[in-house]
């Protein structure tokens, strides 16, 4: 039997006995317990630490373990206060930082047992490059000096492999590593824009950048982007209008619509923000999600930036693993300083051995092996995708099929209730994510955002779309109030 499932059977047997002993008895000695239920002193060592960790045993070296004491009920408080505090606090400010992570939980919460996960935003665990990184973090564990304190930047040799992945003339002094891509953003939006201040973004764009900056107290206002990435005539006139200083974009296979930003626009944002005083945050979060038929990749515009416009951050979780939180960002001049200050002051530093399983799991022959192998896998789910939609559910409209990432945009009829979209398709086994909440403002349409990635493989895929279609009566517009009397 495997090992986790012993440990589990045996600490639910023992969980189940416990009510035979007092507290404070002395439970059977590991050894009585190997003899009796046939596992190994490994288990028995196991399921009795877990045990502990419940607060139900208490082992005691030497003399063995023994049934916790029940613990004391907690007084029942009054916690309404609270209600005003917060209120009065965030009643002083320019723009109340209110904290909303329900776009950010879609893709974090898990699904009920059973239902196929169109909402998911990491690797499916067959995509993981698991042995690899359980590797390195061996290796890493072994490295002279690998449990200490690590500099407060980062570990060269990582701020390094960093730089050379965005190009140009960054160098590592430049990047900072951070823990994760979310973490970087959260400390470039502190760093580049005080509580009250305006901040343009994409629009739709990504839940979880929007929900930083509302908590930081910042404004987004949102600029319209095509199939070409963000438009620079709308860009410029939201920077005039708004007196802006920061742009937050996401210039490669962007989310959620898959976009790009085309050659021409490039230098022409670069341009707006630079007229305008202003900095860009440049979120590259999937370039190593590129499928493969996506051809040669744009550069960073970090790598095209000589004057310090751009502050790249990018992350290595997306295509790794949700628990592999390495990241960095990268900026030249003096707001360097800036956000390496907010970086320590908030998190000190990152783990180092994460840094150095990190180096170690990139280093390997495993990792361009990885990435080729995630590469053809993304451009099967998404062709089965797109093709299952246009046959069970042509009422959903594809305004782009992207080369990366790991999603499609797709466009309800007009009228539609994502809301409703939404539950009835939970309610027919299948976890999709409502368009609403990438929008700053009203959004034009209702949308839906597919993910493939956090899925099984094809057939999974197949199966999500046909249940999809069980909710499809619900893609029609609800009647109007003088259709429904009738």
């Amino acid at each position: 039997m495997h090992e986790r499932s012993s440990v589990n059977e045996l600490a639910k047997q023992l969980r189940d006995e416990l009510d035979r002993y007092s507290p404070g008895e002395k439970l059977p000695s590991s050894r009585a317990l190997v003899e009796r239920f046939r596992v190994s002193p490994v288990t028995v060592s196991r399921a009795l630490a877990r045990l502990a960790g419940e607060g139900l045993v208490v082992t005691r070296p030497g003399a063995g373990a023994f049934r916790a004491a029940p613990r004391a009920a907690a007084p029942v408080g009054d916690t309404s206060w609270q209600e005003v505090s917060l209120s009065a606090d965030s009643a002083a400010e320019p723009v109340p930082r209110a904290v909303d992570a329900s776009g950010v939980l879609v893709s974090l919460a898990a699904s009920p047992p059973g239902v196929i996960e169109f909402n998911g935003g990491y690797l499916h665990e067959t995509l993981q490059p698991v042995g690899a990184m359980a590797a390195a973090l061996a290796r890493a564990g072994r490295r002279p000096g690998a449990w200490n304190r690590p500099p407060v930047e980062g570990l060269t040799e990582l701020r390094e492999w960093f730089a050379r992945g965005i190009g140009g003339a960054v160098t590592g002094a430049e990047v900072l590593i951070t823990a994760g891509g979310q973490s970087a953003l959260a400390t470039a939006l502190r760093a580049l824009a005080p509580p009250g201040a305006p901040v343009l973004v994409e629009s739709p764009t990504y839940p979880g950048m929007l929900a930083i900056a509302r908590a930081s107290g910042l404004r987004p206002v949102p600029v319209p982007v095509d199939r070409d990435g963000v438009r620079p005539d709308l860009l410029a006139q939201a920077f005039r209008a708004t007196g802006a200083r920061l742009f937050v974009c996401q210039p490669l296979f962007q989310n959620p619509t898959g976009a790009v930003l085309s050659a021409e626009r490039r230098p022409e944002v670069l341009r707006i923000a630079r007229e305008a005083g202003a900095f860009v945050i440049e979120d590259d979060f999937v370039r190593r999600l590129a499928h493969d038929d996506a051809g040669p990749l744009p550069r960073p515009l970090a790598s095209d930036d000589p004057d310090g416009v751009v502050v790249h951050v990018c992350s290595l979780t997306k295509a790794t693993s949700p628990s592999l939180r390495i990241g960095c960002l990268a900026a030249r001049g003096p707001v360097l300083e800036r956000l390496r200050a907010i970086q320590i002051v908030d998190h000190l530093f990152v783990s180092r051995p994460l840094q150095e399983a990190t180096l170690e799991l990139v280093g390997s022959p495993a990792w361009p092996r990885h990435l080729r192998t995630v590469a053809a896998e993304l451009r099967a789910r998404r062709d089965a995708l797109a093709a299952a939609l246009a046959l069970r559910l042509p009422a959903l409209s594809l305004p782009y099929v992207p080369v990366g990432g790991y999603h499609l945009w797709a466009r309800l009829p007009d009228g539609t209730d994502e809301r409703r979209l939404v539950a009835g398709a939970l309610r027919a086994g299948v976890a999709v994510a409502p368009g609403r909440p990438y929008f700053a403002a009203e959004p034009p349409a209702p949308y839906l955002r597919l993910s493939f990635v956090a899925v099984a493989g094809t057939a999974e895929i197949a199966e999500g779309v046909r249940r999809l279609r069980a909710a499809g009566d619900l893609l029609r517009p609800e009647p109007s109030g003088d259709q429904a009397l009738r």
